[in-house]
């Protein structure tokens, strides 16, 4: 499965979560340490479900991007 996940520039470190996997978050130094770190949280998250018994959510989000005028 492919989910879409945000990743957020903060003051010194990144941030990421998974819109369709509430409460699945990573922080990470880098870029690339935040797009590692939540694959990992993704894996372990859904082994959580699959271990409660729940349905795994199927992924629903997509993203697009808005052209604006710069004022």
């Amino acid at each position: 499965m492919r989910y879409l996940i945000v990743i957020e520039e903060g003051p010194t470190s990144f941030g990421a979560y998974v819109p369709d996997l509430p409460g699945c978050i990573a922080v990470g130094e880098t870029r690339a340490e935040v797009l590692e770190q939540i694959a990992e949280a993704i894996e372990l998250h859904l082994e959580g479900l699959r271990a409660e018994g729940s349905d795994i959510p199927k992924p629903q989000t997509s993203s697009e991007f808005v052209e604006v005028r710069a004022a």
